[in-house]
């Protein structure tokens, strides 16, 4: 059978597979399927060798890494280890166009087995399985995997890796037999996390090649795996990364991996970003517009004080800010970055009136208020830490774990704690008017035991507590937008993206360094979610001082916002500044809905990026100038996805400053200024010509269809 079953409106993500006999059914072919069934002009392909159950087990001469590893617990000491080898046999399936369902059972080991396969808006699977323990004896869960084979002519092999405000930064490598694992130990994604896996052709890159990337839908611990075998090729996949006895499963009890999700592709990245991008504008979290914001933090830090956050706010208010954002330092004892976590109240002695006269002041200016939380984290140096030492995540009652950034982390699988920062949180959002929740979470999990558990791992039940507290707060308040932070961007993941309208991309505010990070963001994230704020002319992160132009066009690519003490620009910042926000606003809707594109640039120095509108019928392109060019060439902008036979008009969207291009000849009369017309067909072979420009500068074009396409 090939599976989804229906008819797809574009291309989508397939598997060919066999389901006689009872064995559990066969994958004989995973890829990309461009009319419903796979391979070149509808030819289905020819199954190579005897395909890989769709979990692969010990018992069928699978000796790669199984899907499932556990063992049963013995009642008498040394008979552990029993049942770590499993048989199962499929007793149903059932499937409909878009959703497969598998059961099975092996008897003789006491477990049974469901397997979950969906197509998604967008063209990608997501894959979950989950096993019951029918068994008197406990069952004890060391991972389970969800797995595809793909094929032999997929050889490279990309993930992302980073640090603190360096989030996302690719690598690759050759695929070579034996296997490859990434592993996520920190109890969320984390700063350095992989993020994705994808295997493609030889050379694939943004617009060619064919490719099948991975995603694990987790907040907690995780685990991309790629692995090729001399005898049955090559898998990819991931689940859930299980510490020592962290799921113990009683009679009758289940466990259930993350959605891990599955895109192919046949034109580069850009396409499988393109259809998980699509998946997620189908959420109904989705947010349907995103505010142009301004967040406190680098203004103010912890120094709060009315007068002066009133002033920003006028001044906020004056370029066009739509939701202003109060971060760090509200709330009981938080003078700095030591003491106050998990105190929440409003402090009394910063804030004598409460924080109703701020709130008044920037709602009486047209703008909504959000407020920083950071829920999960305590301080010892806290009336909460000092009343319940106990509630935090540890090894055991004498061993605290190590600090960082003088933080411990609270143990939300305990009723108490999960009740009480319920009730604080609900407290704040209930006594003011908030309409925006930034939640952040700035230290890695360590050593997390629950005291609840004698010590035992938590990592698992932490995040199922994370997310089971941020829905309870959704039900609670509808009307609030929650955005995800973690010391930046180190809890981005597609379950945290059913639930929020917008993730804090990387506390790297320098506009230069964040070309990059955006740049590889996107593979895996809708732009409209990605935090992208305007910081002041010196970075406070890097020192280095940039453009107000260089740094509008870098945020304009994402949910934009503005992270700077605007009393301390001048008038003409203000200005210019307020031009970058009239932009966004003219340019949101195609910003946020139509097909990232990232063109590939001759020039290492220059980055190319943009987006093309769903219809087709405009495209925004960025020439970015990172540093001196080595030649005087210029580069040719190819753009991908117009309509080959309609014609386009090119225009400077700006910034266009004279003095500002460097170049060795004139821009040519076809260039955009010239307003001529081009096909789309000769746009994407053939691109439109930039000059060098100098660095640190960004270069828009607006790309606007103005005849139908030819008949």
């Amino acid at each position: 059978m090939l599976f989804p079953l229906g008819s797809p409106t574009g291309p989508r993500t397939c598997l060919e597979l066999d389901t006689t006999g009872d064995a559990l059914p066969r994958v004989l072919w995973a890829g990309l399927a461009s009319d419903g069934t796979p391979g070149a002009g509808g030819i289905p392909r020819v199954p190579h060798g005897p395909g890989m159950p769709l979990l692969g087990e010990h018992a069928h001469a699978r000796y790669t890494r199984p899907h499932l590893r556990g063992h049963r617990l013995g009642a008498e000491p040394g008979t552990a280890g029993r049942a770590w080898t499993t048989r199962f046999v499929t007793d149903g399936i059932e499937a409909t166009d878009t959703r497969l369902r598998i059961t099975a059972a092996d008897p003789a080991a006491g477990l049974s087995l469901l397997l979950e396969l969906e197509s998604v808006p967008g063209g990608s699977l997501r894959g979950r399985a989950t096993v019951t323990n029918d068994d008197p004896a406990p069952y004890v869960v060391d991972g389970l995997e969800v797995v595809l084979p793909v094929e032999d002519r997929l050889v490279e092999v990309l993930d992302l890796t980073g640090r603190h405000e360096r989030e996302r930064s690719p690598q690759r490598h050759d695929l070579t037999d034996g296997l490859w694992l990434r592993e996520g130990r920190g109890g969320r994604p984390g700063l350095d996390a992989a993020s994705l896996v994808v295997v493609g052709t030889p050379g694939f890159s943004f617009t060619r090649g064919d490719v099948v990337g991975v995603h694990v839908a987790w907040s907690g611990n995780s685990v991309l795996r790629v692995e090729r075998d001399a005898a049955s090729g090559t898998t990819v996949g991931g689940g859930e990364h299980l510490m020592p006895g962290e799921v113990v499963l009683g009679q009758g009890e289940s466990y259930a991996s993350p959605w891990v999700f599955f895109g192919a592709a046949d034109d580069g990245l850009d396409g499988l970003a393109a259809s998980w991008h699509a998946w997620q504008r189908s959420l109904p979290a989705h947010p349907g517009t995103q505010p142009v914001v301004l967040n406190v933090w680098e203004a103010v830090y912890f120094d709060h004080d009315l007068a002066r956050l009133q002033s920003i706010a006028d001044r906020a208010a004056a370029v066009g800010v739509e939701l202003f954002v109060l971060d760090d330092g509200w709330f009981r004892h938080r003078r700095d970055d030591t003491a106050g976590l998990g105190d929440w109240w409003v402090d009394e002695t910063v804030w004598p009136e409460g924080l109703t006269p701020l709130i008044e002041h920037v709602r009486g200016l047209g703008m909504q208020f959000g407020l920083w939380f950071e829920p999960e984290m305590v301080h010892p140096d806290s009336d909460l830490f000092r009343e319940h030492p106990d509630w935090i995540l540890s090894a055991g009652p004498h061993r605290m774990p190590r600090e960082h950034r003088q933080q411990q982390v609270l143990d939300l699988t305990r009723p108490e704690v999960f009740d009480f920062l319920l009730e604080r949180v609900s407290a704040i959002l209930t006594a003011h008017p908030v309409d925006y929740v930034k939640w952040d979470h700035n230290r890695d999990l360590l050593e997390a035991g629950s005291g609840a558990r004698d010590g035992a791992p938590a990592a698992h039940e932490q995040a199922v507590a994370f997310h089971r507290l941020l829905d309870a707060l959704r039900t609670a308040f509808p009307d609030v937008a929650w955005e995800s932070c973690a010391s930046g961007g180190g809890r981005i993941d597609f379950s945290v993206l059913e639930r929020v309208q917008r993730v804090w991309t990387s506390d790297m505010t320098d506009a230069l360094a964040r070309q990059e990070i955006q740049r590889w963001s996107t593979q895996l994230v809708a732009p409209e979610y990605l935090g992208a704020h305007v910081s002041s002319t010196t970075s406070h992160t890097t020192g280095r001082t940039l453009p107000i132009d260089f740094r509008g066009a870098t945020a304009l690519f994402g949910s934009f916002g503005i992270e700077w003490d605007l009393t301390r620009a001048d008038e003409a910042e203000l200005t210019a500044l307020a031009g970058w926000v009239e932009r966004y606003r003219r340019f949101r809707g195609l910003l946020h809905s139509g097909r990232v594109v990232r063109p590939e640039s001759t020039d290492p120095a220059v980055l190319l990026h943009g987006v093309v509108a769903p219809d087709r019928s405009e495209a925004l392109l960025a020439h970015v100038q990172l540093d001196e060019s080595a030649h005087n060439r210029g580069v040719s902008v190819q753009v991908p996805g117009l309509d080959p036979g309609a014609a386009y008009r090119l225009r400077w969207e700006g910034p266009v400053s004279r003095t500002a291009v460097s170049m060795s000849a004139p821009l040519p009369e076809a260039g955009p200024t010239a307003g001529v017309e081009v096909t789309g067909r000769v746009l994407a072979e053939r691109g439109f010509w930039m000059p060098r420009r100098r660095p640190e500068t960004v270069t828009l074009v607006h790309l606007e269809r103005t005849a139908p396409r030819a008949q």
